[in-house]
């Protein structure tokens, strides 16, 4: 299948695009990987090549292995970039994505786990998400959920999918038969900005009361409540927010697997995620961000950290 990745990014994210990057090429992903950036490239891009061909002013192209290709796309907006998901991938799909299959949007600091088969598969079924491990258990009587609900009928719209669990807005995953979630996504949020006063430029502007406090995941849950489109969920194990899963890993919180200092954290009692160990597994791959050198002592610190935490349990 002609499948498009796609992500943002900025300031010291990129090691996270670098990690993502190598895992899609280490699990079998061939093709392109649209990144929407702001600020500076770092340094690791500097074989990257102007690429005016495509119609995208700033481009750069690179050549990460054979079959795999990376276009740099730099971005202007105010939004928060966790709130420009939707308007990127839409600006994909109408321009230089046009003949992609399918869209599959990950957060830069997801790593894959699994051969990308199953990414294929997963999408045959549907529109591909995960549930989030914070307030996961959200049934339709919740009053965030009916808040969602009564956003949505005075929309002119019907509730089609009766959810249960509430899902991340880290990844989605979309066969271009179905951009139309994409686009009612988009709505929701510009609906939002216009009669809710949300604030795309922030993160999260409020609280949990608020039908927008997490903007893009909020919007995103009631896309799934309300689209016509068929879906297909995962539990909070599809990003390794608990044990037992093998498609993803998503590094949630700060600080991030590349800036987090291991033998501090298990000093003060942070044991090692999931998320760090697959991310120092796979992120020596055909991007090189980290020396060698770098990546063989984060290693032996996760490994020394790891017999901290192991003392400190039979101590207690």
């Amino acid at each position: 299948m002609n499948s498009s990745v796609v992500t943002l990014f900025d300031n010291h994210f990129h090691y996270g695009f670098a990690g993502l990057t190598n895992s899609l090429y280490q699990f079998g992903f061939r093709g392109n990987i649209y990144a929407g950036y702001r600020g500076q490239l770092p340094a690791w891009t500097k074989n990257a090549t102007p690429n005016e061909s495509i119609g995208w002013p700033g481009a750069t192209t690179l050549i990460v292995a054979e079959g795999l290709t990376v276009y740099f796309l730099p971005v202007e907006t105010s939004y928060h970039l966790t709130n420009y998901k939707p308007n990127f991938m839409i600006k994909l799909y109408e321009g230089i994505a046009k003949n992609s299959e399918s869209l599959v949007y990950f957060d830069s600091d997801i790593v894959v786990k699994c051969d990308w088969s199953f990414f294929e598969k997963w999408m045959s079924f549907g529109v591909a998400v995960v549930h989030e491990i914070i307030s996961n258990d959200m049934c339709s009587t919740h009053p965030i959920r009916k808040m969602w609900e009564e956003i949505i009928l005075k929309d002119g719209k019907k509730i089609n999918h009766q959810l249960n669990s509430y899902v991340n807005g880290g990844f989605c995953g979309v066969k271009t038969k179905y951009i139309e979630f994409i686009y009612l996504w988009k709505h929701l949020m510009d609906l939002g900005i216009s009669d809710y006063n949300l604030a795309p430029e922030k993160f999260m502007p409020t609280d949990r009361t608020d039908p927008f406090y997490a903007t893009d995941q909020d919007t995103l849950n009631m896309t799934l409540m309300c689209t016509e489109t068929p879906i297909s969920e995962l539990g909070p194990e599809g990003m390794d927010f608990i044990h037992g899963g093998s498609t993803m890993s998503h590094a949630l919180g700060s600080p991030k697997p590349w800036k987090k200092n291991y033998l501090y954290s298990a000093l003060i009692g942070q044991p090692i995620t999931l998320a760090d160990a697959s991310y120092w597994r796979c992120v020596d791959g055909p991007i090189k961000p980290f020396s060698s050198s770098k990546i063989k002592f984060k290693r032996l610190c996760m490994k020394v950290a790891s017999l901290i935490g192991r003392f400190y349990q039979k101590k207690h």
